[in-house]
Order: structure tokens, then C-alpha cells, then sequence
């Protein structure tokens, strides 16, 4: 594992938005997993907060933009999944003040 990478996809997953919500995907707990190797291949396991999420493709394409602009990123592949479905639990702090939950 590359944690120096890892980190940084994590920074860069960070600015990319919902476009329905405004908030970053990570603050809205999409993201389950990254990992990183020290050749710069990354995976990336997330979710959407619904299955019918119009703006599936939308995101999946921001996020594959966002982490191949990362220089050592050699490799990408994501991934979405519904198991196990996205809970509102999820959250971080930042984002449950921002839906006012």
C-alpha cells in the first residue's frame, strides 16, 4: 500500500462535488474504499446515495478526472456499489450541518 497516495486520492475525491447536494463525496460518505500501490494504481470503491442516482455518471466521470490529474496515478479503476446500500449514518459532522440533519 502507498499511503502517501492513498492520501492524496482521498484529498482530491474531497473536491468533488454532488452536483444535487453541493457537498464533496466524501463528506457525504460515498467513498468505502481506496486503495494505492506503490506502481500509482488506484482503486476506488464508492456508492451513490441512491441506486437510481441521476448524476451516477456525472460523478463516476469527476472522480476518474479528479485522480488521473494526480501525476503518480498510473491506473484507475472505480467501482460503484450498492451493497452495502449508502445510509444517511454515513455522513461526516460537516455534511449533516450542511443538510441540517
Amino acid at each position: 500500500m502507498n499511503e502517501d497516495l492513498r492520501r492524496s486520492v482521498e484529498s482530491a475525491l474531497a473536491t468533488v462535488n454532488d452536483p444535487e447536494l453541493g457537498i464533496d463525496i466524501v463528506s457525504l460518505g460515498l467513498i468505502y474504499e481506496i486503495e494505492a500501490d506503490h506502481k500509482g494504481a488506484v482503486t476506488i470503491l464508492m456508492t451513490m446515495t441512491t441506486p437510481g442516482c441521476p448524476m451516477h455518471e456525472t460523478i463516476v466521470a469527476d472522480v476518474e478526472r479528479t485522480i488521473r490529474a494526480i501525476p503518480e496515478v498510473t491506473d484507475l479503476r472505480v467501482t460503484v456499489t450498492f451493497s452495502p446500500e449508502w445510509t444517511p449514518e454515513r455522513l461526516k459532522p460537516q455534511a449533516r450541518f450542511l443538510l441540517g440533519r
